[in-house]
């Protein structure tokens, strides 16, 4: 189902797409104003606005790992989606991704828009028309070499209030789910309460135990999202975030180095508490997705998302084998039944697809 459009039928819409993405000029900027009152008039003078406007979302960082498979979920859904890029480098990403197939085009539009994570005004104009965000936070280190540093963090912190604030100015938006990570609940100190060994959505990391241990993907997705829930109350807009495991899918360590890598700092430690979850990327698509239908009626709030936990040596020599680790450097050749262990709860959002499916089923 596609979005109705005041210049353009749904299918030479798609066909400028495809030519778009052929030619590497995809990028374009939305900053007419007059085109974009044009399309709003159209919008609200049609029978089914709401419809329209619910099915037209926004997916930053759409070329990464995650953007791309909640894009085609969205796809595969009946969705709209607006990609956002910031460079070329990006550009020629699609152009490969629709060439080898790897982009599920449907009889849905699909826009590829310019915006700057670092601009709110850019980022509200992109997202102009849009009913929801899928702010997916798919960084790299900017010097390419280093890997997630602690510089990362600040980029992300920033990015999310950029992401938030644009949402909240936005006339058209109303849910935003924000990509984050299970590291955000994961790393306590745990020293003063030993007893308490259950790790749900609930939960929070302490900034002081990722700075002493130099964790910074996980301080900068802990500040970032901790940034993105105060943002979120300031402009009044409802927010849900998914607190996803390792990231795992077809060929995840070549796809996604850098945040496989800044994910496994601190492997050992999780091995042996039993904290050591993966999650493919489709099922954390899927989730996305879900969350935001939710949204709708009542769901929000935190959602921690795994589907295995590695704590057996079939799953440790798998995770070895895809990213080229040694056994040891895994485990620190310590079993994962040694010392404290927790509990690591996922229950919120099983209970939320299982719902969900069950309300499609029928």
């Amino acid at each position: 189902m596609g979005i109705l459009r005041l210049e353009e039928t749904q299918k030479a819409e798609l066909e400028e797409f495809r030519r778009m993405l052929l030619s590497c000029a995809a990028v374009h900027r939305r900053k007419d104003e007059d085109v974009l009152k044009d399309r709003g008039n159209a919008l609200a003078g049609a029978p089914d606005d709401d419809l329209l406007l619910d099915k037209l979302v926004c997916v930053t960082s759409g070329v990464s790992y995650l953007g791309i498979a909640i894009v085609n979920q969205l796809l595969v859904d009946g969705y709209s989606v607006r990609i956002i890029v910031d460079n070329e480098e990006d550009v020629e990403k699609l152009r490969e991704m629709e060439n080898s197939g790897e982009m599920r085009l449907t009889n849905s539009v699909v826009e590829v828009v310019t915006a700057k994570l670092t601009d709110v005004e850019s980022l509200t104009d992109a997202f102009d028309g849009c009913r929801g965000v899928f702010h997916t936070a798919g960084f790299v280190d900017p010097a390419g070499l280093s890997g997630y540093t602690k510089v990362m963090s600040d980029i992300e912190v920033n990015a999310s209030k950029n992401v938030i604030k644009a949402c909240g100015i936005s006339s058209s938006v109303r849910h935003c789910v924000l990509t984050s990570s299970l590291l955000t609940c994961i790393w306590k100190d745990n020293s003063c309460d030993e007893s308490f060994n259950r790790i749900d959505d609930k939960c929070w990391s302490d900034e002081s135990v990722c700075l002493e241990k130099k964790l910074w993907y996980a301080l900068g997705k802990l500040r970032a999202e901790k940034a993105a829930w105060e943002t979120a109350k300031e402009n009044n807009l409802k927010l849900a975030t998914i607190c996803p495991g390792l990231i795992t899918g077809s060929k995840f360590f070549h796809r996604n180095p850098t945040p496989t890598l800044a994910y496994l700092k601190g492997i050992q430690e999780m091995y042996t508490k039993g904290l050591l979850a993966t999650v493919d990327v489709y099922r954390l698509a899927k989730a996305h997705v879900r969350v935001f239908q939710e949204m709708k009626k009542a769901a929000c709030g935190r959602f921690i998302c795994f589907d295995q936990l590695l704590d057996s040596i079939d799953g440790i020599e798998n995770l070895a084998r895809e990213t080229g680790l040694n056994m040891s450097s895994i485990t620190g050749g310590a079993s994962s039944s040694n010392g404290t262990r927790f509990e690591l709860s996922n229950g919120r959002l099983v209970n939320l697809m299982s719902r969900t499916w069950r309300c499609n089923d029928e």
